[in-house]
């Protein structure tokens, strides 16, 4: 029998590493602004936006867990399949449009070795742009069961950062934290040749829940 709401363990979220750089100012600016806002009319009106903002900042840099689904190629991020592109060498890319209200913590799709982490200068144009492809990325290779997986975090317009979590040479688990790329931005999955996309676009994803490719 399924169980009720109030019965169901609580999912544990946390925050994303890699946030601090800017979700401490923006809390300790909504902190500073409450303490004074009683003494001043000024600060009360600086209170209400900068608490807003801390509020989004926690919201935008959380790091739910998950359960983790079986299958050969799972979503590295949440978002929506952007497009899904046949490449001349065989295989098949995925693209992934990440927006503001998107988890932003990046998970690895298979088990493996990570063999390159390669970050890319670029600009920075909005990631559900076709130019987006020429911006700054991260370009990460994987050995895996199926052979080699080439997954690329791309930026946004407002995502100008992208962190790594893990250097080359580390073995991962299917659907470990790999990274984060603050703000909207887009994720690129290379499902190997012979390997087909079970997925649609338009189809909302889920970082280590939904799987990309079919039997």
């Amino acid at each position: 029998m399924p169980h009720s709401n109030s019965e169901e363990p609580r999912r544990k979220v946390r925050l994303a590493r890699g946030a601090s750089p800017w979700l401490l100012p923006t809390l300790a600016t909504a902190a500073l602004s409450l303490a004074r806002s009683r003494r001043s009319g000024k600060w009360a009106a600086v209170a209400v936006p900068s608490t807003a903002l801390a509020a989004g900042m926690l919201w935008f840099f959380r790091d739910p867990e998950r359960e983790i689904t079986q299958g050969r190629v799972i979503s590295p991020a949440d978002g929506v399949v952007q497009s899904i592109m046949p490449w001349k060498d065989g295989r098949t890319r995925v693209a992934i449009f990440m927006s503001p209200l998107n988890v932003h913590v990046n998970r690895a799709p298979l088990a493996g070795t990570v063999t390159s982490v390669e970050h890319i200068p670029g600009g920075f144009v909005p990631a559900f742009n076709k130019e987006s492809e020429n911006n700054e990325r991260v370009v990460w290779h994987f050995d895996t069961e199926i052979g080699d997986v080439e997954m690329i975090q791309i930026a946004g317009a407002v995502a100008r950062r992208i962190v790594p979590y893990l250097p080359a040479g580390t073995k991962v688990e299917q659907g470990e934290r790999i990274g984060l790329i603050r703000f909207g931005s887009r994720v690129d999955v290379y499902l190997p040749a012979g390997v087909e996309a079970d997925v649609e676009v338009g189809q909302v994803t889920v970082a280590g829940v939904t799987r990309l490719d079919r039997d």
